[in-house]
């Protein structure tokens, strides 16, 4: 039996894709989406953007969760608190 050696071209180049998985896994942001802080209804994302610095944005970024029934459940107006996770993590993918 003739045993086949892997080049080391190869197994560099699958090293890096795993790396460069890993890092863009545990280096995501939650998902988001713009929501009326008040009804939680999801608007469209123009909603949230003041570019024009007037402080007139009707709506809020909200983070994770989901959307049912048109309304933002189950997530945050507050980045920081949601864990979006990664590899050897428990629980369920945001959406």
């Amino acid at each position: 039996m003739v045993r086949r050696r892997l080049r080391s071209s190869t197994v560099v180049l699958g090293g890096m894709g795993v790396l460069a998985a890993t890092l863009t896994a545990c280096g995501s942001d939650p998902d988001r989406r713009c929501v009326d802080p008040v009804t939680r209804e999801e608007l469209p994302s123009y909603e949230c953007d003041d570019s024009s610095g007037s402080g007139t944005a009707r709506g809020s970024y909200y983070y994770g969760g989901r959307v049912s029934g048109g309304k933002a459940k189950d997530g945050s107006f507050d980045k920081t608190a949601v864990d979006r996770g990664g590899f050897g993590s428990s629980g369920s993918g945001g959406g």
